[in-house]
């Protein structure tokens, strides 16, 4: 086919941002050498760009497995755990070219057929069967949902409604700072019925409160997912754990190409010379053209505020000022009961307390399927986000009741169920994105060329996030690089930047 013709997806309108030209004035045959702190979705996707194209890349990774917020793990018994369940939605296409690479037809995918969303006390939303092509799909699952009534729809204001299909980013991020989710809704006259499935879906999938979680980024979701792509709100998960089917084929994939991977190391602090940079990883010093800084956001404030040679006063300011989103819980349950048939994988929540979803790993991930199939039991994750911040209690004892609670009255089938094995995580190493200005988050380039930032808290001018954010930031950090070396990078294709009306 045609490479004018390809398409990461169905989405005709899907956009091809080509990568940065190659500078003049540098050897393009010159060896160089990055480190890439960071194994995560930013720091492989920035690794295997990079080696593509002959670059030696040593990658640091401080866990066990690769895969960073998405690496799963051994707990025993042939069990796994991870930090919970990820949709891989059909417009992250930077992520899913980057699992191409060992597994081209993305057969570990398998999908999942609906993402319904039950309200406490009342109705249930369901995602199937409604049509991708916008505005049709907005519009078809309006008409077909209970959670919007003519009356409801009668005092929505059309005129803002309206701006959604008008939206242009990254210009858009930028209009609504200030603005939070729930303020977005607010102006929209959105059905209070309704909200749950904007809030649900969207800012506490980012562990933030709706009242803290940016107005832009929630109307980029809206333009992503319902209003400006033509892939859908369905998506794919993994069919196995994830460092088996993902990122253990991928580290493979990465050593033949001649990568350096280091777990268990860490990056602990930047140096320069005369001739490049100095980089200690876990007490042995590597010299390096370049670095990748794709840690967790804790970690690079760490490491740039012990570096007081990178950057200026400002946007070393704008580094230490970000913050963390609240805490959130995943708490991973093997049970000595089955679940009901037909009970749907993914189900999310509104109103039952601190929970979120639940998720009915045995059903779609092998390892929980032939555990549950040996023991006539299920394995159930449950999610709370932004714990602390509403709902749910940060008292660990407390949350454990308000999340049983709420499964029993969900499945009351499992209500008196034995725990056999659980594993209950309980972190706040996400980035909040939240409603201060667009333009003071943190960008892929730095200060220094040399150095370069990615993952899903640096600020991306495409309306892509989470794990997609990570890839695409991957992306563009190893571009950035590799223009200056008189390399050329990879494209980029994203959902389309502007609304249907803009």
């Amino acid at each position: 086919m045609s490479s004018r013709r390809w398409r990461p997806g169905r989405d005709r309108r899907a956009v091809r941002h080509p990568a940065e030209p190659p500078r003049t004035g540098a050897d393009p045959h010159r060896p160089r050498h990055a480190v890439v702190a960071g194994g995560g979705i930013a720091g492989l996707t920035a690794a295997t760009v990079l080696a593509e194209q002959g670059v030696r890349v040593t990658l640091v990774e401080p866990e066990a497995t690769l895969g960073g917020r998405v690496r799963s793990w051994p707990v025993g018994d042939g069990r796994t755990m991870s930090r919970g369940f990820h949709a891989f939605f059909r417009q992250y296409y930077t992520l899913r070219a980057l699992l191409r690479r060992t597994d081209p037809t993305l057969s570990r995918l398998t999908p999942v057929p609906d993402y319904p969303l039950q309200l406490a006390g009342g109705h249930r939303d369901s995602f199937a069967r409604v049509p991708r092509t916008p505005p049709l799909g907005m519009m078809a699952f309006v008409a077909r949902s209970p959670s919007f009534t003519a009356r409801d729809l009668a005092r929505v204001d059309v005129r803002r409604a309206l701006a959604l299909l008008r939206v242009d980013f990254p210009a858009t991020f930028a209009e609504l700072d200030g603005t939070s989710a729930s303020q977005v809704l607010d102006r929209l006259r959105f059905p209070a019925r309704a909200r749950h499935l904007a809030l649900e879906v969207f800012a506490r999938s980012f562990f933030a409160h709706p009242d803290d979680f940016s107005g832009g980024e929630l109307v980029a979701m809206f333009h992503s997912y319902f209003l400006g792509s033509g892939e859908g709100l369905l998506f794919d998960v993994p069919d196995g754990d994830y460092d088996r089917v993902l990122w253990a084929p991928l580290g493979r994939y990465l050593s033949g190409l001649g990568v350096d991977l280091r777990t268990r190391a860490r990056v602990e602090a930047l140096a320069e010379d005369g001739e490049g940079l100095r980089v200690a990883v876990s007490g042995e010093e590597l010299a390096a053209d370049a670095v990748v800084l794709a840690t967790d956001q804790r970690p690079l404030q760490q490491l740039v505020a012990a570096t007081p040679w990178l950057g200026d006063e400002p946007w070393r300011a704008r580094i230490a000022e970000r913050r963390n989103a609240p805490p959130f819980a995943v708490w991973r349950m093997w049970l000595d009961r089955p679940c009901r048939p037909g009970s749907p994988p993914f189900l999310g929540t509104s109103g039952f307390g601190g929970l979120d979803n639940v998720t009915l790993v045995h059903t779609f991930e092998a390892e929980a399927r032939d555990w549950a199939r040996a023991t006539g039991g299920s394995v159930v994750e449950l999610h709370a986000y932004a714990v602390g911040a509403r709902g749910a209690s940060p008292d660990e004892a407390t949350l454990r009741r308000e999340l049983r609670a709420a499964l029993s009255s969900l499945h009351p089938e499992l209500d008196g169920a034995a725990v056999l094995a659980e594993e209950l995580l309980l972190r706040d190493d996400c980035p909040l994105v939240d409603t201060s200005p667009w333009h003071r988050r943190p960008e892929v380039a730095t200060p220094d060329p040399r150095v370069v930032l990615a993952g899903d808290g640096i600020r991306c001018d495409l309306p892509v996030a989470l794990m997609e954010r990570a890839a695409v930031t991957g992306v563009q950090a190893a571009n950035t690089l590799l223009s200056g070396w008189g390399r050329t990078g990879e494209d980029i294709w994203s959902v389309p930047t502007r609304g249907l009306l803009a």
